[in-house]
């Protein structure tokens, strides 16, 4: 395997899994996504998606988990029991087990109210917050505008905020 396609699985594999499994509804779905996706990249021009290799992965994970979920005809409401997909993706406390309870406590809250979202809000909140990607790269992957993407987000923490009863706002938007 090339140097550069096992730079990629090591950086981005763990993120796909976990969006992958979002859309899915199945660890054992998104493992068989994010395995066609890597193989896609196996066979891609290097020269052509170097310069936007994220989104190009997210954006080909994504489509082959559509795909898929048309194919199965269902796609996954986001429930509790996400949270113990997640549980990778937060990181480890040092602290009490209060906190600890604490934390948990707070994660639940705001995934129930994630939860709430309808699903390109909950898609872009994810992409924008668990993977990092740029309102641009969202817009890529998704194939919403920028601003659309922006909107969704907008409203989504606004919306989380008003059901955590939150009046700061949430990921550092306002």
């Amino acid at each position: 395997m090339a140097d550069w396609v096992q730079s990629a699985l090591v950086r981005f594999e763990k993120p796909l899994m976990r969006y992958a499994s979002h859309l899915t509804g199945s660890a054992e779905t998104a493992q068989d996504v994010v395995q066609d996706t890597f193989l896609k990249l196996c066979s891609a021009d290097r020269d052509k998606v170097r310069d936007h290799l994220g989104p190009w992965l997210y954006t080909v994970c994504r489509n082959r988990a559509l795909d898929v979920c048309r194919k199965e005809r269902r796609m996954m409401p986001l429930t509790e029991g996400v949270q113990d997909r997640l549980a990778d993706s937060r990181p480890a406390t040092a602290g009490s087990p209060s906190d600890a309870a604490d934390l948990h406590e707070r994660a639940s809250r705001v995934m129930q109210a994630l939860g709430g979202l309808t699903r390109n809000q909950q898609e872009v909140i994810r992409l924008k917050f668990q993977n990092a990607l740029s309102y641009r790269e969202i817009s890529e992957v998704t194939g919403l505008s920028v601003s659309n993407v922006g909107y969704l987000i907008h409203m989504g923490l606004r919306q989380m905020r008003q059901q955590l009863g939150v009046s700061q706002p949430l990921g550092g938007q306002s």
